[in-house]
């Protein structure tokens, strides 16, 4: 019989930046479902309020609060109000990032510095900030806390014929930086790791899916013949957050359909 407990997060507070994207809104049902209490953050504090509302009214603990990527204070003051609100902080699932496409010829330096300061920096600063909580956690005696950081497959794989240069160094370097917090954190029993998605349905990628010549070459680059739905990413996160994942850190799991296993 499967321990129940394997998977659950009850008890556990989870802050996810950026989360009430599409993605973002997924992993949070996901979380709350499993017990965690959640909170969720962006510039836009209305969005984070009115999800942080929605998972209210279904009878689950939320706090939706304003946080700018582009700025270190506001990172960390976010951080600092979910563990105040919530007396301590365990999970951080970290959603945030961009895309402005510039062909290599064309890449300003003002939009590669951005992709570098939302993509990498921020995720630098978010992680550094939950830690200092969660090491503080487990100093009182709570159980080791999560990291997890949202990617993409482009952390791997260049992009063809497409202005990637800032996105594909960004989330090459977050695998990086997953692994060099990971082994950091181990003395804390922290565990740090990422998920690298192919194209997600929604918002970001409307226009690609609207497209039918690049639907169709989609089509046939992934292996099952799909792109991933936000659900998808529900499970990997669900895992690497709870009690099963202890013994995993420093880990990046493709959910690309099959796609890096082919190229």
């Amino acid at each position: 019989m499967t321990d129940p407990t394997l998977f659950s997060l009850a008890g556990r507070v989870a802050y996810l930046p950026g989360g009430y994207g599409d993605i973002g809104q997924a992993l949070a049902w996901g979380l709350a479902r499993a017990g965690a209490s959640v909170a969720v953050s962006g510039r836009d504090a209305a969005k984070a309020q009115a999800l942080a509302a929605a998972l209210q009214a279904a009878g689950h603990e939320a706090l939706g609060l304003a946080m700018d990527a582009h700025d270190v204070g506001s990172i960390r003051g976010a951080v600092d109000r979910v563990a105040q609100h919530f007396s301590h902080l365990d999970l951080l699932v970290n959603c945030v990032g961009i895309q402005r496409e510039q062909r290599l010829a064309d890449v300003s330096e003002e939009a590669f510095d951005e992709i570098v300061q939302v993509n990498l920096k921020a995720a630098m600063f978010v992680a550094q900030a939950a830690a200092v909580h969660q090491a503080a956690a487990v100093a009182a005696g709570r159980a080791p806390g999560r990291q997890v950081h949202l990617l993409s497959v482009r952390a791997q794989l260049g992009m063809r014929d497409r202005g990637y240069s800032a996105y594909c160094a960004t989330k090459g370097a977050l695998v990086m930086l997953i692994k060099q917090h990971a082994v950091e954190l181990c003395a804390h029993g922290i565990t740090v790791n990422g998920v690298a998605p192919t194209v997600v349905r929604g918002e970001m990628a409307r226009h690609w899916l609207a497209n039918p010549e690049v639907h169709a070459r989609l089509m046939q680059r992934i292996p099952l013949g799909r792109v991933a739905e936000p659900e998808d990413l529900v499970g990997p996160v669900l895992f690497f957050c709870s009690p099963s994942a202890a013994f995993v850190t420093g880990q990046v799991l493709y959910l690309d359909g099959g796609l890096t296993a082919t190229q």
